[in-house]
C-alpha cells in the first residue's frame, strides 16, 4: 500500500492484483506533476474531463469528485482503479471506459498519461480528436524517458500546437492546444500484414494488430521461435493462449488441429480484439474459440473443472517501464491451476530470464524443447 499525497488529500493506492510484498508504487512523479499543475493553475474540471492511460487509477481517484471518464487498455489498470476508488472515494461517479468503447462526444479537459506504446497513443488521439474543441485543455504527462520528439510530433499533428514543461523529478508535462484545422491524416490502426514463410501452419497468412499490441507491425522473434516449435497435436484439445497478444500462437494451433478449442486470454482489450480478428480470418467457419479480457487467474474459471490440455505462454517481463518477474510467475501459477493432470505448459522466453528454475520449482519438472542464443522454449507437465 502506498500513500500518495495529492492536492485533494492523501490516497491509499495499490496496483492490481495487490501483492503483499509489492515494491512498485501505484503512482509516480509524472502523476504527481500533472495533478499539482491542475490544482495550481485552477484548471476548470466542471465540464467533461477524460483521463487517458491512467495506469493504476491514481489520476481518476484523485479527481473523482469531478466525475471524470477514465479510458484505459488495461484490464488490470481498470481493476486497480475500481479497488482504489472503493478504498478512497466509495461514492465516486467515475466512468470507466476501455480503448474499445465509444469515447465521450465532447471533451473539455483531456489528461493524458503517455503510454509506453506510441502506436496506442496515436490511435487514441485519433479517436478522441473529434471530441476536442478550441477551448479544450489538453495536458499530457510522463517521465522524461517516456516523452520523445516522436511523442510531441503526434500531439502536434493530431491535436495542435504542442510544447513541453521543464523537467521536475524526472517528469515532464505536455501542453497541446486543439486546432480544428490540424492535418491529422487517417488513423492507420488496426494494421494488417502477412506473416513470413517457414513458421508452420500460419506461414504467409494475414493477421490483424490493433494499436498497442506488442510488436504490432511485425512478428516478434520470440513468438516466431515458439511457432516453429509448436507440438503436433490431433484430436479434441482444450488449449489456452495465455497472454495471447494478437492471437497468432493460438490461431496456429487451431489451424493445425481443427478439433482444438482455444481460449484466448489477455489483460489488454486491444490484444483480445486483435486475437479475435486474427482467428476469425484464419481458422475458418468451423474454428472453435473463446476470447477473454482478464487477469491470468480469470483463465482458470473460464477453462472449467475439466482443465486444459495445453497452455501456451510468452510472458512479458515488463510492467510499463519496470522490469519484473511477477507477471510471469502469476501466469505460471495460473497455467498449473488451469491444466488437467498430464496437461502441458509450453513457454518461450529470453534465455537469461531463467524461467526453467521457476517452472521446475512449480511443476517439479521442466525440459528444453528448443533453444538458440537468445530464446528457449520450455515444456512443463502437470503431474
Amino acid at each position: 500500500m502506498n500513500l500518495f499525497s495529492t492536492p485533494w488529500g492523501a490516497l491509499e493506492l495499490t496496483r492490481f492484483p495487490a501483492e503483499p510484498r509489492e515494491t512498485l508504487r501505484a503512482w509516480d512523479a509524472a502523476d504527481d506533476y500533472l495533478l499539482r499543475h491542475v490544482a495550481e493553475t485552477g484548471t476548470d474540471l466542471t465540464g467533461t474531463t477524460v483521463v487517458l492511460g491512467d495506469r493504476w487509477g491514481a489520476l481518476a481517484t484523485a479527481l473523482a469528485a469531478y466525475r471524470p471518464a477514465q479510458i484505459t487498455d488495461s484490464h488490470l489498470g481498470q481493476q486497480a482503479t475500481r479497488a482504489n476508488l472503493r478504498r478512497n472515494v466509495p461514492d465516486a461517479e467515475v466512468r470507466l471506459l476501455t480503448t474499445r468503447d465509444e469515447p465521450p462526444a465532447r471533451i473539455d479537459v483531456l489528461l493524458v498519461r503517455v503510454p509506453k506504446s506510441l502506436a496506442l497513443l496515436e490511435d487514441q488521439l485519433y479517436r478522441l480528436a473529434p471530441a476536442l474543441h478550441p477551448d479544450t485543455v489538453v495536458l499530457g504527462t510522463g517521465m522524461v524517458t517516456e516523452i520523445h520528439t516522436s511523442t510531441l510530433r503526434l500531439f502536434e499533428r493530431i491535436v495542435g500546437p504542442t510544447r513541453t514543461s521543464p523537467a521536475v523529478r524526472k517528469a515532464r508535462l505536455i501542453f497541446s492546444t486543439p486546432d480544428p484545422a490540424a492535418a491529422r491524416g487517417t488513423n492507420p490502426w488496426p494494421l494488417r500484414y502477412a506473416l513470413p514463410d517457414g513458421i508452420g501452419p500460419l506461414s504467409g497468412r494475414t493477421i490483424t494488430n490493433h494499436a498497442g499490441v506488442f510488436c504490432a507491425d511485425r512478428l516478434d522473434i520470440g513468438t516466431r521461435f515458439l511457432l516453429e516449435h509448436l507440438p503436433d497435436r490431433k484430436g479434441p484439445d482444450r488449449v489456452v493462449d495465455l497472454g495471447c497478444g494478437n492471437g497468432v500462437v493460438g490461431t496456429a494451433v487451431a489451424v493445425a488441429n481443427h478439433d482444438s478449442d482455444v481460449l484466448f486470454v489477455d489483460e489488454s482489450h486491444q490484444a483480445v480484439a486483435s486475437a479475435e480478428r486474427t482467428f476469425r480470418d484464419n481458422a475458418g467457419p468451423g474454428g472453435r474459440a473463446r476470447f477473454l479480457v482478464g487477469d491470468a487467474a480469470d483463465a482458470v474459471a473460464a477453462v472449467g473443472p475439466e482443465g486444459a490440455d495445453l497452455v501456451l505462454n510468452n510472458p512479458p517481463f515488463h510492467s510499463h517501464q519496470a522490469v519484473t518477474a511477477a507477471t510471469a510467475q502469476r501466469m505460471f501459477v495460473t497455467a498449473r491451476s488451469a491444466l488437467r493432470s498430464g496437461g502441458e505448459l509450453l513457454v518461450v522466453g529470453n534465455r537469461h530470464l531463467g524461467y526453467h528454475v521457476r517452472l521446475r520449482r512449480l511443476f517439479g519438472n521442466c525440459e528444453v524443447v528448443a533453444s538458440n542464443p537468445k530464446f528457449v522454449v520450455l515444456r512443463a507437465v502437470k503431474s
